[in-house]
Parts: structure tokens; sequence; C-alpha cells
């Protein structure tokens, strides 16, 4: 566990959490600070907008970006700040509620040195209200595979084939119907079937037994 330092007017805190952007710094939020510094209140505002419309799954277009440069801010300046609040505000959201509380969150972003007349409108993105909308975006839209949606088995017995005359060996026919709408038949040996219920009882147990340990417990 990384060990942060606070600095504040009573001088040094040390605490042992991990901030919420991890032990290191990510390159597109370091980056972020210098053109920080060129913009006003109004203006991060606006590119917290952008971000919070694109985070909901809203498209954002090119136009929108060139309006919030000027004489001082240039196209490629808001490109970095929206790039680097971003990356922040996404990695604040990841977190729970119960996990990162709004004062442990201002430290982060004073030891980050983003400006502190910032802090309060970053900081209304990640508790305030359209967090739970954001969160149901990043759900829908994260990378999966297809779940089973159907599973349907039947024994067959295959009484002869082409090389034998007398089989009577039992299979199982399965089809398993996916979320995507794909379905998939195979046959699977009695033996195999058994093998297959053994493991996943055994994974269910695993997981079972995995959730009782404390360290995966959510404590305040």
């Amino acid at each position: 566990m990384s060990i942060i330092q606070v600095t504040g007017s009573g001088g040094s805190v040390l605490s042992d959490r991990t901030p919420f952007y991890g032990g290191r710094v990510p390159q597109e939020i370091s980056i972020l600070i210098k053109p920080l510094a060129k913009c006003d209140k109004e203006t991060i505002g606006k590119i917290l907008q952008l971000i919070v419309s694109s985070m909901e799954g809203k498209s954002v277009s090119h136009e929108q970006f060139k309006q919030l440069s000027n004489d001082t801010l240039t196209d490629e300046m808001v490109s970095v700040i929206y790039s680097g609040l971003y990356s922040l505000l996404k990695r604040a959201i990841r977190l729970p509620l119960t996990s990162l509380k709004p004062e442990m969150f201002k430290e982060d972003m004073k030891e980050l040195q983003i400006p502190s007349e910032f802090q309060e409108d970053i900081s209304s993105v990640v508790f305030g209200a359209r967090r739970s909308r954001i969160e149901q975006e990043i759900l829908a839209s994260r990378p999966r595979l297809p779940k089973l949606d159907q599973l349907k088995w039947r024994v067959d017995v295959a009484i002869s084939t082409s090389v034998l005359n007398r089989v009577l060996e039992p299979t199982i026919l399965m089809e398993m119907k996916l979320s995507n709408g794909k379905i998939h038949l195979f046959e699977v040996p009695v033996s195999q079937f058994h093998q297959l219920r053994y493991n996943v009882a055994y994974v269910l147990k695993e997981m079972e037994d995995l959730e009782k340990k404390s360290i995966l417990k959510i404590q305040d």
C-alpha cells in the first residue's frame, strides 16, 4: 500500500491509504496540471459538462471543443485538460462511495496540485446526482463475453454405428443459447457430464468461501 503525504497549515500528515488514482500518477493526469492553471472556472465547468455527457453515452462533437478554445487556451490544451479530467473522474467513480469519501478525494486532488477553485466542481461529478447514470452507462458499455441465457439437455442412446452393430452407449446432447442469440449444440459422454457437474459445484464452493473472507468486505 502506498503512503501519501498531505501537507496542511499544521505541517505534514502521513496517511497509509492509497490515493484514488493508484500508486503512481497516470501520465494523462500529470500533464493536466500545467494547462489547467491557464483555465478559468467557467471553462472548466463547460469541459466537465462535456465529460459527463460523454460518460452518460452521449456524443461530443468537435465543434463543442472548438468553442472552448481562446487566445490563452489552445485546442491542444483543451484536449489535454479534457482527457486528463476524464481519466481522473473515471478512476474516482470506479471506486465505491464507501471507499472514497469527499474529504479524501479533495486531499488527493490537493496532492495532484489541482487548483482549489476547481475542486468543488470536480467533486460534484463524483459525488453528485448524475453519478448513478454514469455508473449505469459504464456498466452497460463495458466489454464482456456473452452470457448463458438457456441450457437444455437430453440423454440419447446410440443403438448402433457404422462400425459396431450394437453400442447401447448413452450420451448427453446439450443445447446452449447465449445472450447474443447464438445457439451451440454438442454431445458430451456421461463421464464428462459428471466431471462438468463436479467442476461447477467446486467453483461455486470456492466462490462462497472467497466471499466469506474479510479482505473482500467493504468497511467504512
